[in-house]
């Protein structure tokens, strides 16, 4: 009994990632901030129909200009996590995969392998991404 409900636990949270929506990257279209910004500032500061087609306008410029800033200047890389939670998060890796292969067949425990690596997106840096800086024995 405990078996199944330790696999229901593991299980469960795979089911929950799936169903999951996928919410695309980067800001909304600018159609969808304009009308956002328009009902906002329409309930908030109510200004006339003149007013508002200016204020929609400007809008327009800064969405336009603020995209072009984004795509010319992406946002830097995360920082690496500190030595000590790395470690310990691998641990805590090593002893749920331990705990995995008891309950899995070997084929089985196999699929799970892959199955997890699809789970998480890559990390920057990691395994079969080139790094941009170029390594000192090249120089």
């Amino acid at each position: 009994m405990k078996k199944i409900i330790f696999a229901i636990g593991l299980v469960l949270p795979f089911t929950m990632l799936q169903a999951q929506p996928h919410q695309p990257s980067g800001p909304p279209a600018m159609e969808e901030r304009i009308k956002r910004t328009n009902e906002i500032l329409q309930q908030e500061v109510q200004p006339t129909t003149a007013q508002q087609s200016a204020i929609e306008t400007v809008f327009k410029t800064f969405f336009t200009a603020e995209d072009q800033f984004r795509k010319d200047n992406p946002p830097p890389p995360p920082p690496p996590p500190d030595p000590k939670v790395k470690a310990a998060m691998d641990q805590l890796v090593k002893e749920r995969d331990a705990g995995i292969k008891k309950i899995l067949t070997e084929a089985q425990y196999a699929k799970y392998l892959q199955a997890s690596k699809k789970l998480h997106p890559p990390t920057p840096g990691g395994p079969g991404e080139r790094n941009s800086m170029p390594d000192k024995k090249h120089l």
